[in-house]
């Protein structure tokens, strides 16, 4: 769907289409609300607050819905004695899994089954004959902390490459000589919404919702969060 449209639809659906009066919505608000309302829609799909709790994955259209945030990225590990870490990606937004494949001078390099662990239970772990990472069974933990993941070997093998797969951060949209309310500069190209059209009407009703309780208009923010939460 264009950035015309999109902006043509939520001024529509705020009464604001042409108004010209003191509330009139300026481009910059509605490409933060809808930027705004990407990142909510998006949360809401992956914990599953809706009346079925289906988080991401959870059916057919959350797997189809939320696909296109699905990354993967090559981890440049460095290693702390028992274990190896790395940064998070800058638009990282939600675990999904790590793949890694580790070597051993004994052994040809194999592929290890790898646990998202609390880093409350590090100690435990590592402790725990039957949890603790192990070359021989291909299974160790990873944890993240301090916006780095961090996965386990406790000196019993060496990563040889690492991959985190992940949701990342949705693309925020930009319009054409509007200023960017993320870097106060005028964006200089226009940059669509990367959702099917099907999601992006459900995150104009979002928009609209975020827009309406701005402005105090209760009408539109009922119907803009009602509408948004029954299509979800």
């Amino acid at each position: 769907m264009l950035n015309s449209t999109i902006v043509i639809k939520i001024k529509q659906r705020v009464n604001k289409l042409d108004s010209q009066d003191y509330d009139n919505i300026e481009c910059w608000q509605i490409v933060e609300a809808f930027n705004k309302a990407q990142v909510e829609w998006t949360r809401r799909q992956l914990h599953g607050t809706n009346i079925y709790k289906e988080g991401d994955e959870g059916s057919t259209r959350r797997k189809d819905d939320l696909q296109v945030l699905l990354q993967t990225e090559p981890l440049n590990l460095s290693n702390k004695e028992i274990y190896y870490f790395d940064n998070l990606p800058q638009d990282y937004l939600q675990w999904k899994r790590v793949d890694v494949y580790a070597k051993k001078d004994c052994c040809n390099k194999r592929r290890m089954t790898v646990y998202f662990a609390e880093e409350a239970d590090v100690s435990l772990l590592l402790r725990d004959t039957n949890k603790r990472p192990s070359f021989e069974w291909s299974e160790t933990f990873c944890t993240l902390m301090g916006n780095n993941v961090n996965i386990y070997t406790n000196n019993d093998f060496e990563i040889d490459s690492a991959s985190l797969i992940y949701y990342r951060q949705p693309i925020k949209i930009q319009i054409q000589g509007c200023v960017d309310p993320y870097t106060n500069l005028q964006s200089t190209q226009n940059v669509e919404c990367e959702f099917k059209d099907d999601i992006i009407e459900v995150i104009i009703d979002e928009a609209v919702s975020i827009l309406a309780g701005d402005m105090e208009s209760f009408n539109q923010f009922s119907r803009g969060t009602e509408t948004a939460e029954r299509n979800n």
